[in-house]
């Protein structure tokens, strides 16, 4: 398997990359089976015999430059399997101690959803996009607010790249990584086009001494864009 199917520009990214700071990835799992209608993509999906072998071949070549060190998943077997396969590929360029945490964190309810019950309906009435704009524009019933659901999960990554250097490896879901890139470009409606792809990530690292005080730098696409977390989470 190549990388033919990695989503164009992550492995341009690379080269953006800070050598000497902690590097997050936080990516969407790999390539899963398909799901019909409208709503919530089962949590019994699993990865296709493809994207297992996407994730193999993309966790090889990220092992060509970094050293991953922690891996941080949803608890989703799709999600599970994607970083293990990813470490499968590393081969011996991971930790030694690695180990892979399930984090409540990178799945729903957890991030976004306080409330199943009161934000399914939307889910099912709207889609996967039409449940995040409505939700980027207070909409939805049974959430958090937008600007708390992103302040936990980056908190939680800063947290993360502080126990050491190297890549720390996070994956999730589409949905949480779509709200996460509206938030930081600040913009209430997302385009099919602005839509994570499976095995799509965001390279994510923090410049300063503390979370509040740092400078958050994340590349998406090929493009990187630095935003202060102070500035991201004022007051509006």
């Amino acid at each position: 398997m190549t990388l033919a199917k990695l989503p164009a520009n992550m492995l341009d990214a690379i080269a953006l990359l800070p050598k000497d700071i902690p590097v997050v990835l936080l990516t969407r799992h790999s390539i899963r089976e398909v799901v019909e209608g409208q709503g919530l993509a089962g949590y019994d999906l699993q990865l296709t015999e493809e994207g297992v072998a996407l994730a193999q071949a993309w966790g090889a070549y990220l092992a060509t430059e970094v050293t991953i060190v922690s891996a941080n998943t949803s608890p989703i077997q799709r999600c599970v399997d994607t970083s293990r396969h990813m470490l499968t590929g590393a081969g011996k360029n991971v930790s030694a101690d690695l180990k892979q945490v399930c984090n409540p964190l990178l799945v729903e309810p957890g991030s976004f959803v306080v409330d199943l019950k009161k934000a399914s309906p939307s889910f099912k009435k709207y889609g996967a996009l039409g449940f995040v704009n409505a939700f980027l524009n207070n909409q939805v019933e049974g959430m958090k607010s937008v600007r708390q659901g992103v302040f936990d999960i980056l908190a939680d990554l800063y947290q993360l790249s502080q126990h050491r250097s190297g890549m720390h490896l996070v994956v999730t879901h589409d949905t949480i990584m779509a709200v996460a890139y509206a938030y930081l470009k600040q913009i209430k409606v997302l385009e099919q086009s602005d839509w994570p792809q499976m095995m799509e990530g965001m390279f994510i690292w923090f410049e300063g001494t503390t979370f509040l005080d740092s400078d958050l730098v994340w590349v998406w696409r090929g493009q990187k864009h630095c935003v202060s977390v102070s500035g991201l989470f004022k007051a509006k």
